[in-house]
């Protein structure tokens, strides 16, 4: 039997699901409006957290930066809710753009509110279209766990090429949590939490290769972790 995996809910969510179930998985796109955090994580076998607006500020104690134009709070704490729960329940979790984010914020990270005014930045990190257009490449940590799905599309044994659609990265990395890559311009590009059965975050979307299969390591290690 496939493993229910829950799928926060976005704009943009056809690729995710498609990924999931390309992996092995059974999608269950959340609905805050019906779905209590603490109800659902005894109904399945992971979550995915997916890209999105910014995070409200005022969850890690800023003021909102002139780029931040969109949030929505009512997302915001039913995500933490639902990660904080699946944390409980040791649950796989795979974070994703705004999903890594959520991931650090949660747990008492910060973030950089406009990495081109705010940060060192170099690269581009928002190439909006097409969705699996290629910004730059990341560098892996040798041993970490993205590094050992990622072995067969790693060039030179520690980077890969990714997409990039965000604005914002981590400045503050939560407790529990360690840093598995960069951008060369030294932008977070993916953490983990090490103690777990898989709490993986990204910061590029992997979800948009679906049909070329270049990240699907990812989720088929998401996918192998949830049904144990």
């Amino acid at each position: 039997m496939s493993p229910i995996i829950a799928v926060a809910p976005c704009r943009s969510l056809p690729d995710y699901v498609e990924s999931i179930r390309r992996a092995g998985g059974e999608p269950r796109v959340l609905d805050p409006a019906q779905d209590q955090p603490a109800s659902v994580v005894g109904e399945i076998q992971g979550l995915l957290l997916t890209g999105g607006v910014d995070i409200d500020p005022t969850l890690y104690g800023e003021e909102r930066h002139a780029t931040v134009t969109a949030i929505e709070p009512e997302r915001d704490v039913f995500e933490f809710a639902l990660l904080r729960a699946a944390r409980e329940a040791r649950l796989p979790i795979f974070g994703i753009c705004r999903g890594l984010q959520v991931m650090n914020v949660a747990f008492g990270g910060t973030l950089v509110q406009d990495i081109e005014s705010q940060a060192a930045g170099i690269l581009p990190h928002t190439v909006a279209a097409p969705p699996c257009a290629i910004a730059h490449e990341v560098w892996i940590s040798k041993g970490s766990r993205l590094w050992t799905l990622m072995q067969e599309q790693m060039v030179d044994a520690d980077t890969c090429s990714v997409n990039s659609r965000h604005h914002q990265a981590i400045k503050n990395l939560a407790s529990g949590f360690e840093v598995t890559a960069t951008a060369p311009d030294g932008v977070i590009e993916a953490i983990e939490c090490p103690n777990s059965a898989f709490c993986l975050g990204v910061q590029w979307h992997p979800e948009n290769f679906w049909r070329t299969g270049e990240f699907r390591p990812l989720f088929e290690g998401f996918i192998e972790a949830c049904r144990q």
